[in-house]
């Protein structure tokens, strides 16, 4: 069974901006099975807020149409994970408390993230979540 994980917005956005490196190799992987993606109401929402931005459609060299394609190629390979409880373990920044809890009730593994710093401030401790770069996921840290 391939390990469950969450990827924070950040990691889509960094793999859409350039093509390569490691945010598009954790996509390139998650579509390929190699690992499980979870997904939630709220990270979908904010998937679709972030790819459809001005200021991240400037900077990717594929088309709006593309960028939808392969949203919808991940969400299709995505575990969709109904969040019942909310733990608010008060992350630095208030709008990453719902990646960590698709994490808690997805039972993922990993949350990987280009901001291990904020998840790490947690005021609640998950040990057996890890909290990961795209890098260190892959190995290359």
């Amino acid at each position: 069974m391939p390990p469950r994980i969450v990827i924070d917005t950040n990691v889509l956005a960094g793999a859409l901006i350039s093509d390569s490196g490691t945010n598009r190799e954790v996509l390139r992987r998650s579509l390929l099975g190699e690992y499980k993606p979870l997904i939630s109401n709220a990270l979908f929402l904010e998937y679709e807020d972030v790819t459809t931005r001005g200021d991240i459609l400037d900077l990717c060299p594929a088309t709006a149409g593309e960028i939808q394609d392969l949203v919808d190629a991940l969400c299709s390979v995505c575990e969709w994970i109904s969040i019942y409880y909310l733990w608010r373990p008060n992350l630095s920044d208030e709008g990453d408390n719902h990646v960590l809890e698709l994490a808690i009730g997805g039972n993922a593994e990993t949350v990987v993230t280009n901001n291990v710093r904020d998840f790490r401030t947690s005021q609640l401790r998950f040990p057996e979540i890890s909290i990961m770069t795209p890098g260190e996921l892959l190995g290359d840290n």
